[in-house]
């Protein structure tokens, strides 16, 4: 990219970051100074998304925004989520990664059975139930954008299903953080892996942990259902070629995909950072330099999501999604429930066998 690429992302991002201020500073108004809390009980992610959705939607954003948008959208999102790295250590990752395989596999099985067997009754697009199905089971957007070449799916259907997982992802996204909690008890573990197994977008579930964490003060919770929902993007990289077989036995077609070009590379850089922490704290232990450090970049990481959520909020388009139609919806709606319910039953499983 030449420098004049770069300046178009500007005036996006900077509305991205006014809006997170604006989140913050509502926050502070309504949590410190009506409520009289030491630290605001409200979440600042959920106050940027729902600011998103109602300035994208009752006022016409300008075009000269939209680059900005959708590169903090895409990737001050995975900045973001790289710096969340930060607080996690290799063991952690390893331990989370260990019970969140298995969860992530049996919810991917069930929900596209069950998707299998409601198209047949609904009688929906073969590539629409794909897009949709890929979009519950492994990594919303992302999963539909990388599969609708692979099966040949055509502007409308790729339109439906974004709108489609866009709906029940902010649902979930909203809602989930709250029921875990009542759910589970407070249990960090358990919450962090309903909410990475039970909630569609990467950018949905950072949203439902920062959400988790700013209500219930449990920062464990957002590490949880970070490295969850990261293990469960790589499953993008078996899942279309699967699709790509399904939707094309018996013909000859080309493959259409690269490994290399669907594989979440940001994931190796949240690697890296927790590598990073833990090297950094064995040579600069008693160093205040490297704690300040530590924690610049903990806060740089809040800031970053919730820029990213207030870009989601204003590329949410309501109209989309209540032209979708009904059938779609029952998809959808199927699809949530389904990976939530089947991820709280394996978590029920898990915590009566194995613990």
């Amino acid at each position: 990219m030449v420098l004049k690429d770069y300046l178009v992302l500007i005036p996006g991002v900077i509305l991205a970051f006014i809006l997170y201020s604006l989140s913050q500073g509502f926050n502070n108004i309504i949590g410190i100074e009506l409520l009289g809390y030491s630290k605001s009980p409200i979440s600042t992610a959920m106050i940027a998304i729902l600011l998103g959705i109602f300035f994208g939607n009752f006022f016409k954003i300008r075009e000269s925004f939209q680059k900005g948008l959708d590169f903090s959208r895409d990737y001050i999102l995975k900045l973001g989520i790289i710096c969340l790295g930060i607080q996690l250590k290799p063991f952690e990752f390893l331990e989370f990664g260990k019970i969140a395989i298995p969860l992530i596999i049996i919810c991917i099985v069930s929900v596209l059975i069950i998707i299998k067997l409601i198209i047949k009754k609904l009688q929906i697009p073969t590539r629409m139930a794909y897009l949709i199905s890929i979009g519950s089971t492994v990594c919303g957007t992302t999963a539909i954008m990388a599969t609708a070449p692979v099966i040949k799916a055509n502007k409308s259907e790729i339109s439906y299903a974004i709108a489609n997982i866009t709906l029940f992802g902010i649902l979930s996204m909203l809602l989930y953080p709250y029921f875990a909690n009542f759910y589970f008890e407070g249990n960090s573990l358990f919450a962090g892996l309903f909410l990475g197994t039970a909630i569609h977008e990467t950018s949905q579930v950072a949203a439902a942990g920062l959400i988790y964490e700013q209500q219930f003060n449990s920062p464990e919770t957002l590490n949880i259902a970070t490295v969850t929902k990261l293990i469960r993007n790589t499953f993008l990289i078996v899942m279309i070629p699967l699709f790509a077989f399904l939707y094309n036995r018996g013909q000859a077609k080309e493959k259409g995909y690269s490994i290399l070009s669907i594989f979440p590379y940001f994931v190796l850089g949240f690697v890296g950072m927790i590598i990073l922490r833990n090297v950094g704290d064995e040579v600069f232990s008693t160093n205040n330099n490297w704690i300040d450090l530590i924690n610049s970049i903990k806060s740089s990481s809040k800031i970053f999501l919730t820029m990213a959520m207030a870009a989601i909020g204003l590329s949410t388009n309501l109209k989309d999604i209540r032209n979708m139609g009904y059938k779609p919806f029952i998809v959808g709606f199927t699809s949530m429930l389904t990976v939530g319910i089947v991820s709280i039953l394996t978590i029920e499983i898990y915590v009566k066998f194995f613990i």
